[in-house]
């Protein structure tokens, strides 16, 4: 008897969260528009993606090692439209709280489920569409908001469909709050449903999966949550003479690179054992010198802006 997919129930054996049965050989060469870096990431997610949040550790690492060579184009998926289905024994909201919080662990990755009694999101449209507003004002920009939004709903238990919350994300990260509402109300709805067009073309069936692009139309495909080996193999196959970069692995770097980081983060960065880690973050923190937020299951810590 096969499995029933279910979006959010994130299967951790493959690191995947599917939406449905899928074919992943579909993306061609009309997919594809060119980049002036050797190999084009493109990057199918979703704000609520708990596989997603998982891989945010390799996920940065491999924007310090190979950013050089590579383009990372993200794509919402639309992994939760709404409630109006029951498979994999999740039905409601709170079928999810405890799923959430065995992801947490499995992927050392802090999150509180507790979000799904509390506050329940009915979709991940909402955060989505306001993801694709936040693009439009650049896409630096646009990451940082997702990280944003995404702490808040894994860490902070807080409902991202409710535009309360998306607007503190997007005056935070320095967004023109005034435009990205009336993005958020009008354009941006029109870019989320390419996504999922692209989408459907590209054969996607589940986040996170990334297709590696080069020039020539030539692809690899990384699906689901995979140890960092995986992705740095898919940029060498496609470009065996790409450059792994060097960079400073102590924290006044790491935290002027990303103001937030977890203990894994911080462990898969710096190359300090994960222990240790915590250890270093913990110090830092009863100095003043970065903020910490704990969770029932785990912690981040955020560099405190000195005046």
């Amino acid at each position: 008897m096969e499995k029933p997919n279910n979006p959010l129930l994130c299967d951790i054996e493959t690191g995947m969260c599917e939406t449905s049965d899928g074919n992943m050989d579909t993306a061609t060469n009309s997919n594809i528009q060119s980049t002036k870096k050797s190999i084009k990431v493109i990057y199918y997610t979703d704000p609520i993606c708990s596989s997603c949040w998982g891989i945010e550790p390799q996920l940065r690492k491999l924007k310090l090692e190979y950013g050089d060579d590579i383009e990372i184009e993200y794509r919402m998926g639309g992994l939760l439209p709404d409630w109006s289905y029951n498979s994999g024994g999740i039905g409601k909201p709170a079928d999810v709280a405890h799923h959430w919080d065995e992801v947490s662990v499995h992927y050392d990755m802090p999150i509180d489920g507790d979000v799904w009694l509390e506050d329940p999101l009915d979709s991940s449209y909402p955060p989505s569409i306001a993801f694709k507003a936040a693009q439009m004002q650049g896409n630096e920009k646009a990451i940082l908001f997702l990280r944003e939004i995404r702490e808040m709903v894994f860490l902070k238990k807080k409902n991202i469909t409710k535009w309360e919350h998306i607007k503190v994300a997007a005056k935070k990260v320095g967004l023109n709050v005034e435009q990205f509402k009336t993005d958020f109300e009008k354009n941006a709805k029109v870019l989320f449903e390419e996504d999922l067009k692209l989408g459907k073309e590209l054969g996607v069936r589940g986040f996170p999966t990334m297709f590696f692009l080069d020039d020539s139309g030539n692809k690899e495909i990384v699906y689901g949550s995979k140890p960092y080996a995986f992705y740095e193999t898919a940029i060498l196959k496609l470009h065996s003479t790409a450059n792994k970069g060097e960079y400073s692995k102590n924290w006044e770097t790491l935290f002027s690179k990303y103001h937030s980081l977890t203990a894994k983060e911080f462990s898969v960065l710096s190359g300090t054992p994960r222990i240790e880690s915590e250890y270093l973050l913990n110090g830092l923190s009863d100095k003043g010198i970065l903020e910490k937020l704990t969770t029932k299951n785990g912690s981040i810590w955020v560099l405190i802006k000195q005046e």
